[in-house]
């Protein structure tokens, strides 16, 4: 063989090996990939069936309702212009409260209601996850940097 095929063969093998090494990572990162929707992009954006995903916003004021076996927990999240019924089974965190923001994780069922896995609330008054204070600014509900503002804010008399 001449030195000029086998070069040639080694660059084909090297670009061959890489091609299939980034084919893997991508494969192993579409399959981790979990996508935001707040309830508004839920009903105008398609979800795959059984795709993981995470919805955000507000939980609707009066809409908590327990299971009679103290563990199965049902809310709504809210954008301030859409709704998504939202069921979880676990302990929620101990921020988690109607009025506040929450990011839920897990899938849409067949009956357009959400299974969540896990529950993440807002830690503090003014905190918000950026993608649901960007859907609360798409919407037009978005209400300002003092809207958090609670009883330890500086007020003048």
């Amino acid at each position: 063989m001449t030195r000029k095929r086998q070069r040639l063969i080694v660059l084909c093998l090297a670009l061959l090996l890489g091609g299939g090494a980034t084919a893997l990572v991508l494969s192993a990162f579409s399959d981790n990939l979990v996508f935001f929707y707040s309830p508004s992009d839920l009903l105008t954006k398609p979800v795959p069936a059984g795709r993981s995903l995470r919805i955000g916003g507000l939980v609707e004021e009066g809409s908590v309702k327990r299971d009679s076996d103290g563990v199965t927990i049902h809310f709504i999240v809210t954008d301030l212009k859409n709704t998504v019924p939202v069921t979880y089974s676990g302990v929620l965190p101990d921020l988690f409260r109607e009025g506040q923001g929450v990011v839920a994780e897990g899938t849409m069922t067949p009956d357009g209601s959400f299974a969540a896995r896990s529950v993440l609330a807002k830690h503090d008054e003014k905190y918000m996850p950026r993608e649901v204070a960007e859907a609360l600014k798409k919407s037009g509900e978005w209400r300002g940097d003092d809207a958090g503002a609670g009883a330890g804010a500086a007020t003048t008399p």
